[in-house]
């Protein structure tokens, strides 16, 4: 396991609002040398803590105006695994959790319109045999979007 420290921090930081920065910035802003970066992003990378690069896309922009949760309620406990993998077929289901609470499996699905989630809803989700009820909220906006602070 990779204890990380103040510096192993900050460059989780900068990484995590841009992943495209040069270590030699980050460097020059830290007083390190590029090597230095260079070398704990590797062992971040290595023990896990970093795992990819990615990009942010603004989904609106591409289309996608309406972000709604499901929350599924499973027939049995013992049927998760088999609606996991099924919703793991659906491209509008972008995001699963497995919860506790009212629902067995809370899920983050984007569609174009209102009839694309109607259809998603009535023509995919709600046909998997081992789900016995849904609900379905509509998300308004998205005020608060942020990775976690290292």
């Amino acid at each position: 396991m990779y204890n990380i420290d103040s510096l192993d921090q900050q460059i989780l930081r900068v990484l995590i609002k841009d992943a495209r920065t040069p270590y030699a910035e980050m460097a020059k802003s830290f007083g390190v040398s590029p090597g230095t970066i260079h070398v704990r992003v590797e062992k971040m990378r290595q023990s896990g803590i970093i795992q990819g690069t990615k990009i942010r896309i603004d989904e609106r922009k591409l289309g996608y105006d309406v972000c709604c949760f499901i929350g599924i309620i499973l027939k049995s406990a013992k049927d998760y695994d088999k609606v996991i993998k099924q919703l793991e077929g659906f491209d509008e289901v972008v995001e699963a959790y497995y919860t506790t609470g009212n629902y067995s499996i809370f899920i983050k699905v984007m569609t174009h319109t209102i009839a694309e989630l109607h259809s998603v809803l009535a023509t995919k989700i709600q046909l998997i045999e081992e789900i016995q009820s849904t609900e379905t909220l509509i998300s308004m906006q998205n005020p608060i979007l942020r990775d976690i602070k290292p």
